[in-house]
């Protein structure tokens, strides 16, 4: 080869590797950059008791889920030991989502807060999410019609008390043999029903596999028929509009992944479940754990009966109607 023949060679050559320099350098910036757009989500308090519907948010924090296309999102969640604790900490933006239900977010909507269902937690079917009535063996009592006229321990405007009054409904007792005893604290309802104080008492499902486990009375629950009883996540809207709806996506994500996970497994996080939620020491072996749903809206038929329900006992003011295609509450016209 001649000697120019050669100088030519060694320029191209050059020039390619170069080149091709130059474009690692690019790919190289573009994915520096990614972190730096992740840094941008909003981060995200999310609220909950002490209750199995939050399981999947538990996983996705153990399991470090919290992560779509290579970015985190900053979320926490925050225990309360009260419906009425963890509303008051939505109501004044201290969190940013909650878990809870139709009951206490129509409330908050209602009260001035902007609220937004995100998706359904637990009760996406019937089987999803127990509640039920449950009395002692002293009681006598054996059947739902049994209780007509007698005072059954449960809390004003929460799903228990819906659902009583849907399984009392259905059982053919009239709304006027409907007693109901108020007594709000869970462990004390369960205490008063399992000491013969009242007729009975509108219990969730850890408490009735506790009643189970002590040989309780179980009248009837609401895993069979009508889904009636449903946990949602709902979202303050003024967090969406300042930028949460990214990291929203990101723990819809999340949520699902760590759906997937405990349906396929659900015992390689019983002992997570036993933590988190609390479970009595004498059902943290055989507590039968859900199954949980992929991230869906609240339907109108879930959420609308329940609205309709808190405006005839008085707790709303005003009737609310229920938008399924964006989960959003409006004031009926």
């Amino acid at each position: 080869m001649s000697l120019k023949k050669k100088l030519l060679a060694c320029a191209c050559a050059a020039f390619v590797a170069c080149a091709a320099f130059a474009l690692a350098g690019c790919a190289g910036n573009s994915q520096q950059e990614a972190p730096s757009e992740g840094a941008k989500q909003a981060s995200m308090r999310i609220g909950t008791m002490q209750t199995e519907d939050s399981l999947p948010f538990w996983v996705a924090e153990q399991d470090g889920l919290y992560t779509a296309n290579g970015v985190s999102a900053d979320v926490e969640i925050v225990t309360f030991q009260s419906a009425q604790e963890l509303s008051t900490a939505f109501a004044a933006g201290e969190i940013d989502a909650a878990m809870t239900d139709v009951q206490q977010a129509a409330a908050l909507q209602l009260s001035g807060v902007d609220v937004q269902l995100a998706w359904v937690t637990l009760g996406s079917d019937a089987s999803q999410g127990r509640f039920g009535i449950m009395t002692c063996p002293e009681s006598g009592i054996t059947s739902l019609a049994d209780l007509a006229g007698k005072g059954i321990g449960v809390g004003s405007n929460t799903v228990p008390e819906y659902v009583m009054d849907k399984l009392m409904e259905a059982a053919g007792v009239p709304e006027d043999q409907i007693a109901s005893e108020e007594i709000k604290k869970m462990p004390v309802r369960y205490e008063s029903m399992a000491n013969n104080q009242v007729a009975a008492a509108a219990l969730p499902a850890s408490l009735l596999a506790l009643g189970e486990a002590q040989g309780m009375v179980l009248l009837a629950d609401d895993t069979q028929g009508d889904n009636i009883s449903q946990s949602v996540l709902a979202v303050r809207g003024g967090w969406l509009e300042e930028g949460g709806a990214a990291t929203l996506d990101i723990v819809r994500d999340a949520w699902n992944q760590a759906v997937d996970e405990i349906n396929i497994d659900p015992e390689a996080y019983r002992a997570l479940l036993v933590e988190k939620a609390n479970l009595p020491e004498l059902v943290a072996d055989t507590y039968a754990i859900s199954t949980y749903p992929e991230a869906a809206l609240p339907t109108k038929d879930m959420v609308q009966p329940v609205l309709d329900w808190m405006l005839d006992k008085g707790y709303l003011v005003e009737a609310l109607t229920y938008d399924e295609g964006n989960g959003t509450f409006s004031k009926a016209e």
